[in-house]
Parts: C-alpha cells; structure tokens; sequence
C-alpha cells in the first residue's frame, strides 16, 4: 500500500502556509477544508493554502509536495482514527462514527493516486475555484537519485 508524506525542500513554506507541516508527516489533499470557500476567502497565506497546499493529517499543517511512500495497515488505521478525530474536533463532524467513513474516503482517495506511482515519486496539487467549486488537478515528478528516506522517515524510532 502507498500514501505520501509531506516533504520540506527548502524554508517557502514556512513563509508562504500559516501552519507549515513539518517534513515526514502523511498528507492527503485536503480540498474538503475550501468546500465553501469564495474568492473573498482567498487572501495572502489562506491563498496559498488553497492553491498549492497538501494537508498533513497529523498537524493539519499544508506543504507544497508530497513523495510517495509504503505504508502499513496499522499506520493506515491510525491516521483514519486520527482525520476522523480532527473532523469532529475542527470541521464540525457530529461524531466519529459520522467521521470515521469519511476520513476513509478522503484517505483512499489519495492511497488510489499513489498506487499509480514509484516510490518517491514527488507531487504537487493545484486549487481552482469554479463554478462547480473546487478543482483540484495532480502534478507529479518521477523520482530522482535520492530517496524520500533523506527527508521522510518512515515508521516509528521507539
């Protein structure tokens, strides 16, 4: 199984995102947060975070690329529990058993488009508002001599 974990190339995101996700973190698109969204709303860093930002389950922070990467059941499990916990913290969700499927949805989703990919295969998203809402488009590049494992680490140091 694949997911993608958040990557910190350089210092831009800590000058263009609010809550900059820190490098390593398991990241899905987070279109969900502009849902209701109006070009008044798409002002300086929050412009940012909807035009180029992937959302990092664990901090909720946005980073401008992805890599692709394993995962495993049990890791997989706890970032569902961990997105359904944030949708009823944060997004208003009445409950976890309202949340939980939806943070499967919003998961697999993502899981979908990395199974197309190499490992360490680096993406990057792209918002539009239209008329229909939100349109987000997919942008990747294949990976290079370095692996994610220089800026990712996976799995668990206890």
């Amino acid at each position: 199984m694949k997911l993608a974990r958040t990557l910190r190339l350089d210092v831009s995101d800590d000058n263009v995102f609010e809550n900059p996700a820190p490098s390593g973190e398991w990241a899905i698109s987070g279109g969900f947060e502009f849902s209701n969204w109006t070009e008044a709303n798409l002002k300086g860093k929050a412009k940012q975070a909807f035009s180029n930002g992937w959302y990092s389950i664990e901090s909720g922070g946005r980073a401008s690329f992805v890599g692709v990467c394993d995962i495993t059941e049990p890791e997989l499990e706890q970032l569902r529990q961990t997105l359904a916990r944030t949708f009823v913290e944060c997004y208003g969700a009445p409950d976890i058993d309202a949340a939980y499927p939806v943070a499967c949805e919003e998961i697999d989703q993502m899981r979908g488009m990395c199974e197309d990919f190499e490992d360490n295969t680096l993406l990057m998203v792209s918002r539009a508002l239209t008329e229909l809402g939100v349109e987000e488009t997919y942008r990747s590049r294949a990976p290079q001599d370095a692996s994610l494992e220089a800026f990712a680490v996976h799995g668990s140091v206890e």
